[in-house]
């Protein structure tokens, strides 16, 4: 029979991967697990899982990195839907439709960036300060969602049907709808820690 030897640091290496790869797959279950009680559980798993081993197992990790993701997204859209107001050869009710956007995703970028901001300050806070913290997250996430609603409504009707608006709504739809599972992932943390 061979003699097997395995080097220290090897053995030590493979232990190491072998509690990543535990620990990951803990994590993604626990993600796909949290998922469920949002309104899109498929666009959740797919947007949180490459951050398992960020978020781990903890709900407050899994509430501010599905904020994070949601204001990423929010981000990126509102740099769109700038870019187009500036672009020109609008007119009429496409032009002040863009221009609406614009200002809602504003105020979405910015409710979202309080929301992150806050749910980070919330280290060792409990009793009413959690639940005063807690309600600035929801009131601030609600209130961005709201906003992307009203940018999506703004391109109502088929008066102003087009690539403009079909662009438009497909990236801020997406938006609103990972902004939805935030919320719920947050409203999740805020119950389970009451």
């Amino acid at each position: 029979m061979a003699n097997l030897k395995i080097s220290l640091p090897l053995l030590i290496t493979l232990v190491a991967l072998h509690n990543a790869a535990t620990t990951g797959s803990a994590a993604t279950s626990f993600i796909e697990s949290s998922c469920k009680v949002t309104r899109y559980p498929a666009l959740c798993v797919q947007s949180l899982s490459t951050y398992a081993n960020v978020i781990r197992q903890s709900g407050r990790q899994l509430a501010r990195t599905a904020l994070s993701v949601s204001l990423s997204k929010a981000r990126l859209a509102s740099a769109f839907v700038a870019k187009l107001g500036k672009g020109g050869g609008m007119k009429g009710l496409e032009y002040q439709a863009v221009k609406d956007c614009i200002e809602n995703m504003g105020d979405t970028v910015d409710r979202l960036s309080q929301s992150v901001k806050e749910l980070g300050d919330l280290r060792q806070t409990a009793g009413r300060d959690f639940l005063w913290h807690m309600n600035n997250v929801q009131t601030w996430v609600s209130a961005a969602l709201t906003d992307e609603t009203t940018c999506l409504d703004g391109f109502a009707g088929r008066r102003l049907d087009g690539q403009i608006k079909a662009e438009i709504r497909r990236r801020i739809t997406l938006v609103a709808q990972i902004t939805s599972n935030a919320l719920a992932l947050v409203n999740r943390f805020a119950d389970e820690n009451h």
